[in-house]
């Protein structure tokens, strides 16, 4: 027994309590806070307790969802999952997760840990808890205010790449050079996974593109294939590198509209099988195959790892639906240019016909810099028949963007902050009807806030 880590879980554990009993919010980040101060060494010494390691997600977009249909795979598979499924990713928030998932004692209950990481804190959360798999999903622009250019995140994730311990393996998105670039000194134990068809490659790269420059030699790649943002089959003409061999691939991709998706993987030493997923958008084939990937990795059976993803269900805000007032409400988080280009490509390819409500906020956790909203290829909304409404604190912001892209002002309505917004727009649905609202990350708080208020979903931390 350890006192003094049996102290700081004590702490985290009780004080999560309180906050939630007081109304004070999910206790997902400050008990962690107070878990370190307490016992420093508290992350450490608890990741060491999981007998089968454990696994770190980290990327730009997809974190959540990927983390998810991992934990979801593994219980299938008989493990007992210590996840910070509220999504609180900071060193606090895992800390504050683990703890919780803990006994007073400080014993750890669980066999292996899901840790989905934020880009800053993955290689402070890499260096304390010595992962059995690093799973690498991307790098995209986010928050220039906040981790900096792109060069910058990747320079931090490359020092704690060299930085790992010689068992730790690294699943990798080959298809984003600059992770595969990262890794190439790791490839004797690099897992490298992406997609190996054509059907769903873009005409050219999108204006929001990060990564479409050599990082060796500073040439512009080529495409064979460019599927989302920067994501594709390249090579470089000027030095020759070039997205590495697929270890784990996806191909046969079928999205059925909104509701589900489906492809075939194809694996080392296996037959190819196929998998479906009740999620959509290519953005979530990229997601279910990192997490079918690393899977692969940790030695699941393709008949789990089908039986995991079929499991899995939306993780919070995440093609998340709720019912309010007997209308149908889609909750898809929007974060930065690639992510919302995404998002657009699902609705207008799948030829949604339902108003359509974006909440865009400025606040800290969002990045105070809303001009990644001119980043965004938003055209294709104004070739819809969508009638839009924006909200939250810079919803005038994004009602200007729309007007530029095209959007006819009789189908534009500014909507004003949460909670008001909520029931403005829903009062604009008929009853029976669906829509979709599109929210930044604090928006999204609010508007979770305000319909657990409302008594029609939970809190976000009890999912």
């Amino acid at each position: 027994m350890d006192p003094r880590l049996s102290l700081a879980v004590g702490v985290s554990r009780l004080s999560a309590t309180a906050l939630r009993r007081l109304g004070w919010g999910g206790g997902t980040a400050l008990p962690g806070l107070l878990t370190s101060l307490v016992d420093p060494a508290a992350l450490s010494k608890l990741s060491r307790q999981l007998p089968a390691g454990c696994v770190v997600v980290a990327g730009t977009n997809g974190k959540t969802t990927t983390a998810r249909m991992l934990a979801t795979i593994l219980e299938q598979a008989g493990h007992r999952v210590v996840h910070n499924r509220a999504g609180s990713n900071l060193v606090r928030g895992i800390t504050a997760a683990i703890a919780e998932q803990s006994s007073l004692l400080g014993r750890v209950r669980g066999d292996i840990a899901v840790l989905e990481a934020d880009e800053a804190a993955f290689p402070v959360v890499v260096r304390q808890t010595s992962p059995r798999i690093v799973l690498l999903l991307n790098l995209f622009r986010d928050q220039l205010d906040r981790y900096g250019e792109l060069d910058t995140v990747a320079r931090a994730w490359g020092e704690a790449l060299n930085a790992l311990p010689t068992a730790s393996g690294v699943v990798v998105n080959a298809d984003d050079p600059t992770l595969a670039a990262l890794t190439g000194e790791l490839a004797g134990r690099r897992l490298a996974f992406g997609l190996a068809e054509q059907r769903f490659a873009l005409d050219r790269l999108p204006h929001a593109a990060d990564a479409s420059v050599c990082r060796r030699c500073g040439t512009a790649f080529t495409y064979r294939a460019a599927f989302l943002s920067h994501l594709g089959d390249y090579r470089c003409p000027g030095c020759g590198f070039e997205r590495p061999p697929l270890d784990v691939a996806a191909r046969a991709i079928a999205l059925e509209g909104l509701e589900r998706l489906s492809f075939e993987v194809t694996a080392p030493g296996q037959q190819p099988w196929r998998v479906e997923v009740p999620l959509s958008g290519l953005y979530n084939v990229y997601n279910a195959l990192a997490a079918v990937a690393a899977a692969h990795a940790l030695g699941i059976a393709p008949e789990l790892i089908r039986a995991g993803l079929a499991a899995t269900r939306a993780a919070f805000g995440r093609l998340e639906r709720v019912c309010y007032r007997d209308r149908s409400l889609v909750i898809v988080l929007i974060k930065n240019p690639t992510g919302l280009n995404e998002v657009v490509r699902m609705l207008t390819s799948a030829r949604v016909e339902a108003p359509l409500l974006i909440l865009i906020n400025d606040l800290d956790a969002d990045g105070r810099d809303v001009s990644w909203l001119w980043d965004a290829d938003l055209e294709p909304l104004a070739q819809t028949g969508l009638p839009i409404f924006t909200g939250g604190i810079r919803g005038a912001d994004m009602a200007l963007r729309l007007k530029y892209a095209g959007l006819p002002e009789e189908r534009l309505r500014v909507l004003g902050d949460l909670p008001g917004a909520l029931d403005a727009f829903v009062s604009e649905l008929a009853p029976g009807q669906t829509g979709y609202i599109l929210p930044t990350y604090t928006a999204l708080l609010a508007l979770r806030r305000a319909l657990a208020e409302r008594g029609v979903a939970s809190a976000f931390w009890r999912q």
